[in-house]
Formats: C-alpha cells, sequence, structure tokens
C-alpha cells in the first residue's frame, strides 16, 4: 500500500539505542529550526525515552504517538513517535550495553523498513547503535550484517560523495575483494544512482589500491573495471593515486570516489567534515541513511551532544527524496 505524498516527504528516523545519544540526537535535529519545511520527520522508538531526551535537551515541543495510518498528516508543532512497543522503559540503564536495547533498535529497522518498503515514508534514518548491544541480542553475529543484503554504503560530507567497497573486514580480506567484476557493480550501481538523484553525466573516479596506484594490482583488478565501465558510456577515470583523488573530488573534479576499502574514505570523511557526515545506502527502493557516529556512553545524560550529523541526515534525506539530489545538500 502506498500513502498519497505531501507536499512534503515524510522521514523517520529509528532513535538508535535507547541507552545511548540518539535519543537526545533525534530530537534536538526534529526541533531545529533548519528542519522547518524540508520533511515532515517522525522517530521510531520507545516514546517514554524520547520524552526523557527531550526533557534532557531542553526541547518544548510535546512528544505525541502517532500510528502508521496517521503518516499522512504529521503536526509539524509536535515530536511524532511511532512506538514498535515490547521495550521495558524501567529496565533501562543509560549508557550500558544490553541485549534488550539491542532488540529495541531491531524493532525499529523493522518497522522503518516496512513503511519505507510500503510507501509510506520516503526516508528513514537509523540512529548510532552500540555493536555489542546488538550482538548480544543473537540476531547477528557482527555489526557488518545489519547492513541491508546488496547495497554500498556512500558517504557524504560537504563537496566529498565516498562509496567503499567493503566495509569492516581486515585488510587483507579487503585487498581480496578488490576483483574487477566487483568494482564494475559498484561503479554501475553508483553511476545508476547519482544518475536517480538529478546527475545526467555523473564523473566517477575509482581509487588506486596501492600507494601512487602503481603495481600491477591496480591495472589488474581495478583497470579493467574501469575500462568496461567506459565502454557502457559511463564517465569514470581509474585508478587513481588514492593520496590526489580526494583532492581532486573536493575541487570539482569528480561527483562520486568509489574507494577500495572502507579506512581509504572514511579517514577523509572524518578529517574533512565529520559533524555534517551522513551515509547513504545505495542499492535499495527507498532512501536509507545512518550517521557516522556511534552511541557515545560517556557523555550519554549530559545533554552535550552534537546532533548535526543527525540534522545533516534529516535534509539529505529529504532532498534525495524530493528528487532533488545531493547538489543542493552539498552546497
Amino acid at each position: 500500500m502506498t500513502t498519497p505524498r505531501s507536499s512534503t516527504p515524510v522521514i523517520a528516523a529509528v532513535i538508535g539505542d535507547p541507552a545511548g545519544i540518539g535519543p537526545e540526537v533525534c530530537v534536538k535535529a526534529v526541533a531545529d529550526a533548519a528542519l522547518a519545511g524540508c520533511c515532515q520527520p517522525v522517530l521510531i522508538g520507545n516514546i517514554d525515552v524520547v520524552r526523557a531526551a527531550a526533557r534532557l535537551s531542553a526541547v518544548l515541543l510535546p512528544v505525541v504517538s502517532v500510528a502508521p495510518e496517521q503518516l499522512d498528516q504529521l503536526n509539524a508543532r509536535q515530536i511524532s513517535v511511532l512506538d514498535p512497543g515490547g521495550f521495558d522503559v524501567g529496565s533501562l540503564r543509560m549508557g550500558t550495553v544490553s541485549a534488550a536495547c539491542g532488540h529495541a533498535v531491531f524493532s525499529g529497522m523493522r518497522l522503518g523498513a516496512d513503511l519505507g518498503r510500503d510507501g509510506r515514508i520516503q526516508g528513514l534514518i537509523w540512529g548510532p547503535v552500540h555493536s555489542d548491544s546488538m550482538k548480544a541480542t543473537g540476531l547477528i553475529a557482527d555489526i557488518d550484517d545489519l547492513q541491508p543484503a546488496g547495497t554500498f554504503m556512500l558517504r557524504l560530507s560537504g563537496p566529498l560523495r565516498l562509496v567503499p567497497l567493503s566495509e569492516h573486514v581486515p585488510l587483507d580480506q579487503a585487498i581480496a575483494l578488490v576483483q574487477p567484476e566487483r568494482v564494475l557493480t559498484l561503479i554501475r550501481l553508483l553511476h545508476a544512482t547519482l544518475r536517480g538523484w538529478g546527475w545526467t553525466a555523473p564523473r566517477i573516479a575509482v581509487a588506486g589500491l596501492n600507494p601512487h596506484a602503481m603495481f600491477d594490482d591496480d591495472q589488474g583488478r581495478i583497470g579493467p573495471a574501469v575500462a568496461m565501465a567506459r565502454a557502457e558510456g559511463i564517465s569514470v577515470d581509474g585508478p587513481i593515486a588514492p593520496d590526489a583523488v580526494f583532492r581532486q573530488s573536493i575541487e570539482g573534479r569528480y561527483d562520486a570516489v568509489v574507494t577500495m576499502f572502507h579506512d581509504q574514505g572514511q579517514i577523509v570523511i572524518k578529517t574533512v567534515g565529520f559533524a555534517g557526515a551522513c551515509t547513504v545506502y545505495i542499492g535499495l527502493p527507498y532512501v536509507l541513511l545512518n550517521v557516522p557516529h556511534g552511541t557515545a556512553f560517556d557523555i550519554v545524560g549530559k545533554g552535550v551532544a552534537q546532533h548535526q550529523s543527525m540534522l545533516a541526515a534529516f535534509q539529505t534525506a529529504s532532498r534525495l527524496a524530493d528528487g532533488n539530489g545531493l547538489q543542493l545538500a552539498a552546497s
């Protein structure tokens, strides 16, 4: 079932681990004046946890429970919450790992995914989760198991748009995953995604694997994929020296960069513009983002958590869902 579109997209955010800063940054982002008119935000999580976060953050908007069938009539003068139920808030210990918090996150993620697939929301954001709480549920063996199958994680920060070929795997495994067919698959997906977001002819760079992209691996594992993508009409260059490609992207030569492993691009993102960064999962029929920071158990309850990453996620999800692309989000 598809909900009729309102004037602005409905963007939902799973509040993340209830024991972390996720509820706080979600409340602050929804209450931020910069979000006004951008989208219709709704939070997914335990309503008592959200109310406590609002009090902590001195946010005066009323926190109100809503049902999925009310998502086409949200009130901008309140914090709307979809509560999946099943979480015992009396057992919550802030800043502490627990399977109960992990289960709460899974419940929120499942509800958000269902709403996205049904067209009731146009975008979904995952708040920060704690890997130990998620693994304590027994539902996953590793935090990377949360990544939806067939997707890649595109990081955004200002003019930088970077997507790695692999995520949290040991470096020797990451190197083994650099194969022509996998590189080509990602180039094709990135090209199609950027075109869907408004680029008519996106310019893609592919980082080399080795220093200065000067060894046999670079031409043998990456070069053939770039050549095949070019033959298909995709504007792509590579392998490009990893110590130069990110500066070239910042200067506007490329619209996005394919990196060969997680840290190759993530270090750049967190150095250049960490506070406003967010991540988009590409390869899904709906917009899905997360934020680049964790649960920050060390500052939970102090009211000092920065919400700029969550705000950027809401704004970016709204622009993508509205078909305005990332050019506005990166300006």
